[in-house]
């Protein structure tokens, strides 16, 4: 039941990418909002973050369509979460095995994504051809139509993949060495650095450097606040 309420939250907050574009698509707000839904806040909060940073650099602007960071945002936070609830623990290495697993899928996505754009782009000059002709109801079915798909292909991802992977979180984590496990660990202390590295390259202007680091510090000691309250 979970991965059903996931799937269609996480297509509903995939909309907001082409039509309703009020930044709850992006993944600091959406892995959150996914947290909240399976009762764990903070995972989702921390796997926001990690993605928000991740691909920061990444602006759709013109024609291009940067990855799928709210699927992959979504699919990280809920596949953390239900794989830590099946398992009875949820540890730092499980987060950073998400991170691993479902982050490629933010490519695939973006390959779908375009092709849900160019599809829309059909419909949208069969849309002014039916307004030429004073169809007003063909307009509307096809404004139904474009925003249907929208949202079917990304819940429909997200219903097949997010399955998928709690099965391999929860059969390959208990099965791995301690030093594998140690290696995640790092790996999860490293994905903030990387995305911190990114976020500080997209910087231009000086006096924006000291406003990105009161945000960190303002943001780790919420999150620690948050974590042990």
């Amino acid at each position: 039941m979970n991965v059903l309420i996931v799937s269609i939250v996480g297509g509903v907050l995939c909309l907001d990418r082409i039509f309703v574009q009020i930044l709850i698509s992006r993944p600091i707000v959406a892995a959150p909002v996914i947290g909240m839904i399976l009762g764990d806040p903070y995972t989702g909060l921390i796997a926001g973050a990690f993605i928000e940073l991740f691909w920061i650099d990444r602006l759709p602007i013109g024609a291009y369509i940067p990855p799928n960071d709210t699927i992959a945002a979504v699919l990280i936070a809920a596949g953390a979460i239900e794989s830590g609830r099946i398992l009875g623990h949820l540890p730092q290495g499980l987060i950073a095995l998400a991170v691993l697993i479902f982050i490629p899928l933010a490519l695939l996505a973006q390959k779908m994504e375009l092709w849900v754009v160019r599809s829309n782009e059909k419909l949208a000059r069969d849309a002014l051809s039916d307004a030429a002709h004073g169809d007003i109801r063909s307009i509307s079915r096809n404004h139904l139509r474009a925003a249907l798909r929208s949202w079917l292909l990304p819940t429909g991802m997200i219903l097949i993949t997010l399955p998928v992977g709690i099965g391999v979180m929860t059969w390959v984590y208990p099965r791995l060495t301690p030093w594998i496990i140690r290696g995640l660990d790092l790996v999860y202390g490293l994905i903030p650095l990387i995305g911190a590295a990114v976020a500080l390259n997209t910087i231009n202007l000086r006096g924006t450097l000291p406003i990105f680091c009161a945000v960190f510090l303002a943001m780790t000691v919420i999150l620690h606040y948050i974590r042990y309250v």
